[in-house]
């Protein structure tokens, strides 16, 4: 077979050139290489890796030694087409081979093409190839319930029911229901039929509240034993039922504002339901200390997704897909990466950590007070709505309606109110100004009594004094 080549063979991720056939081994690991990076490539021998062919003596025989070698040393087993090759009027041995079985092993060992260059897998990183490979029949909600332990006399159907016409569907029969949403294969229930509508649910969330900002002293824990549905509305009750509620007027009507953002916790608490690891045996937890509330659940972040990668957003990488899609079909997530933009949308300061198998998404609570700096509260260790109202009063009296806001002291306005933790590299990004800008006009608010900070430089909170202009401003 001849090849006319406009331009030099040159080696690539799934392209790989070796000069003579004493190079096998080294070519048959590079085909390993290619196989389990791209599924596909080709070796050329008697080309040197610069491009240049020096071609190579070669027969029948030849061909039927590398055929042989090659079953011999690369598993599992491929079936590459092996052809002699005319380049340039030399003779070489021409190579093309794909397999979508992977991983694959050369010599006993795997390997993975990075650009021209073949890398030996570490454990590790075999350990993900092989879970790549069967994620979809390894996923825990995808797998067949035990028929003894879960049948359709062991699912409520009124919440089937519910379920069903809360996601659009036409109600006839639970059976018709389960497979209209993907809950049974061949028959038998899968296991997130049971996390959604078992009589009596496996699951169970644990709450717990904290007297400091350490878990040594409890003040109250509660455990609550649901469905999926009924857990996620737990934890928000209990959450707030335990945090700080404040207000503010909506025209004639008060508006209870909570500390935290619950659709910032909302969210965090779905994620934990959604996203944790089913197959292990600990819980999901709500813990409440004084300085802030976390959710912690079993599972770190899945198939290779990092801590950057989610914060940047409209990213995601789901270990359960068809939990999932159940909640997007009742509109409880949506299908686009968005869950974590509008966690930081709401809720600027929210950090996330892995610790020890645990997923903890941790929100800071604006009422608690530490290294107060001396004179900015009355007494230190007090809760910032209390040293807010005081504040207020002491304060309210200067901020006279002539006070007239710029657009920007304005917008700085509403931004605090909505975020009272934002620090001011957060408020300067937000606005579009510089950090010297945002002194300037922080400094200037809170001169004319209409911005106040309480609190340390590191825990503080903004607080705005209504005034005429204030509450223009949607203050």
């Amino acid at each position: 077979m001849s090849f006319e080549l406009s331009e030099p063979i040159r080696e690539s991720e799934s392209v790989e050139l070796k000069k003579t056939l004493a190079e096998l081994k080294q070519g048959l690991i590079s085909m390993v290489a290619i196989l389990n990076k791209h599924g596909a490539g080709e070796l050329w021998f008697g080309v040197a890796p610069s491009g240049s062919v020096v071609g190579l003596d070669a027969n029948e025989k030849t061909l039927r030694d590398v055929s042989q070698t090659i079953g011999a040393h690369i598993e599992p087993r491929i079936y590459p087409n092996i052809e002699l090759a005319q380049l340039g009027g030399k003779s070489c041995l021409h190579i093309t081979f794909s397999g979508q079985e992977m991983p694959y092993f050369a010599y006993g060992r795997t390997y993975m093409r990075v650009a021209d260059e073949d890398r030996q897998l570490t454990t590790r990183e075999l350990e993900n190839i092989i879970l790549h490979k069967h994620k979809e029949a390894m996923r825990w909600d995808n797998e067949p319930c035990d028929a003894d332990a879960l049948s359709l006399d062991g699912l409520d159907t009124t919440k089937i029911r519910r379920f069903v016409e809360r996601a659009g569907l036409t109600w006839d029969t639970a059976e018709n229901a389960l497979d209209k949403l993907g809950l049974r294969q061949n028959g038998k229930l899968l296991n997130a039929a049971k996390l959604f509508f078992a009589t009596e649910p496996p699951l169970q969330l644990r709450c717990a509240v904290f007297a400091t900002t350490s878990s040594s002293t409890i003040i109250d824990r509660h455990d609550f034993d649901g469905d999926i549905l009924e857990l996620i509305e737990e934890a928000q009750k209990y959450i707030l039922k335990n945090i700080h509620i404040g207000m503010r007027l909506d025209g004639l009507y008060r508006v209870d504002v909570p500390e935290i953002s619950m659709a910032a916790l909302r969210e965090a608490i779905i994620n934990a339901f959604c996203h944790r690891d089913y197959r292990d045996p600990d819980y999901i937890h709500v813990a409440i200390f004084k300085n802030r509330v976390e959710i912690r659940n079993p599972g770190g972040l899945y198939d290779g997704l990092t801590m950057d990668e989610m914060r940047q957003g409209n990213v995601s990488r789901r270990r359960n897909p068809l939990i999932a899609d159940l909640f997007r079909r009742i509109q409880m997530v949506e299908g686009w990466g968005r869950g974590m933009p509008l966690i930081f949308e709401n809720a600027p300061s929210v950090q996330f950590r892995q610790i020890a198998g645990l997923f903890i998404a941790s929100f800071e609570r604006p009422s608690f007070v530490e290294d107060v700096a001396p004179g900015e509260v009355d007494t230190t260790g007090k809760t910032v709505d209390k040293t807010v109202d005081k504040t207020v009063d002491k304060t309210v009296d200067k901020t006279v309606d002539k006070i007239e806001l710029t657009d920007k002291e304005k917008d700085l306005c509403d931004l605090v109110r909505q975020h009272p933790l934002i620090t001011q590299k957060e408020m300067a990004d937000q606005l579009g100004l510089t950090e010297r800008g945002i002194r300037y006009l922080t400094d200037k608010l809170q001169k004319q009594g209409v911005l106040q900070k309480i609190g340390g430089k590191k825990s503080g909170k903004w607080v705005v004094i209504d005034s005429t202009e204030a509450g223009r401003a949607g203050v």
